[in-house]
């Protein structure tokens, strides 16, 4: 729903009435994850997507009798359902939609704020049992807004969204009415929103401007950081969000302590005096990945020194050294879809194609 806000609130400027559909579970294969929303204007204009196109249609007409009818609650659709086939949704799974109409409410104001502060909250929804449609607001050292039905309800939920919240997770959960923990009368839809992850780039070198490029595509706030003023500027890495001049490890210091698994170090330097600092204070961080660039004999130089710096063999199976899946890459466009490729391969647990890191023979091979 974070891309919608602007539309959302461009329709209500306008007067128009607007019903909103979120994807709250998938069975199976699915074109897109929980969360993933589309508005449906009163005049029929269409924001977003819940399926890629399988299921849109569909969904128009369900949106528009919801506006009609003033209806919210679950619509499913499945390969084996006539209408889904009808409609295209061939990837053989089945999802599970909210729709509602969009009415003025202060949880859903206060998440807009929150999100566009980039603070991290998350909605609390219920979309099946009694009170479809009742919204909770949970936001971190903050008392929740709004209400689920029961304050025992509320506060459980709240509890297990701000758990959600530090992983990011999306999903629905099961209640009894009152909150208990083992019964199922109520489904609470909960949709964490937490800032984007983070990637640090380490060396302003010619690989760092296509990394910057495609790690934004993935969604990442990135910063590159070099010593060298004359080659740390915003005029060389102009996609980045931050262009930091500083030592890596100084760097380091001053936001490692924010850094979670779902962000990423990437050192691009190849010089030890700046590299193994800032390695060794990665190391010290919670970040999720951390890959090094250089050859293998310059990667086995640089463990010695690692070494001697004291990181230990916990320490050193954390690097990604040579960083990137061994995918044949040369350009440094080609470099940064390997690197990349590896941080999605290890943020999902999947072996994926073999880093180059479990590889042998040169990187470079004819």
């Amino acid at each position: 729903m974070r891309e919608l806000l602007d539309d959302l609130d461009r329709f209500g400027r306008q007067g128009r009435r607007v019903a909103l559909a979120r994807v709250v579970d998938l069975e199976g294969s699915g074109p897109r994850d929980p969360g993933a929303a589309m508005a449906v204007a009163d005049d029929g204009e269409v924001v977003g997507s819940v399926s890629g196109g399988c299921v849109e249609g569909a969904v128009v007409e369900a949106a528009l009798s919801s506006l009609a009818t003033g209806a919210r609650g679950l619509h499913t659709f499945g390969y084996s359902d006539d209408e889904a086939f009808a409609v295209g949704l061939t990837c053989g799974g089945t999802i599970h939609l909210f729709l509602e109409p969009v009415e003025a409410d202060l949880a859903r104001d206060e998440l807009a704020t929150a999100i566009r502060a980039g603070l991290p909250a998350a909605l609390a929804t219920v979309v099946d049992g009694p009170n479809v449609g009742a919204k909770l607001l949970v936001r971190p050292g903050t008392p929740a807004v709004g209400s689920l039905g029961h304050h025992e309800l509320d506060r459980v939920v709240a509890r297990d969204a701000e758990g959600g919240l530090a992983s990011g997770t999306t999903g629905v959960r099961r209640y009894g009415a009152h909150g208990e923990a083992i019964a199922d009368d109520v489904a609470v839809f909960v949709e964490s929103f937490v800032p984007p992850p983070r990637m640090l780039i380490f060396g302003a070198v010619d690989f760092t401007g296509a990394l910057v490029r495609v790690a934004k595509v993935l969604g990442y706030e990135v910063t590159v950081c070099d010593a060298r003023p004359v080659f740390a500027t915003a005029r060389r890495f102009p996609f980045a969000d931050h262009v930091v001049v500083d030592w890596p490890h100084r760097h380091l210091e001053a936001v490692g302590a924010n850094l979670t698994g779902r962000d990423a170090v990437c050192v691009l330097t190849h010089d030890a005096k700046f590299d193994v600092p800032a390695i060794v204070a990665a190391l010290a961080t919670d970040v999720g990945y951390i890959g090094a660039m250089g050859s293998r004999r310059t990667h086995a130089t640089r463990v010695e020194r690692l070494v001697e710096a004291g990181v230990d063999e916990k320490g050193l199976a954390r690097i990604h050294a040579p960083i990137g899946l061994d995918l044949g890459a040369r350009t440094p466009e080609e470099t940064a879809i390997a690197i990349c490729a590896e941080l999605l391969a290890v943020r999902t647990g999947r072996a994926a194609i073999r880093p180059l890191r479990e590889s042998t023979g040169p990187i470079h091979a004819d």
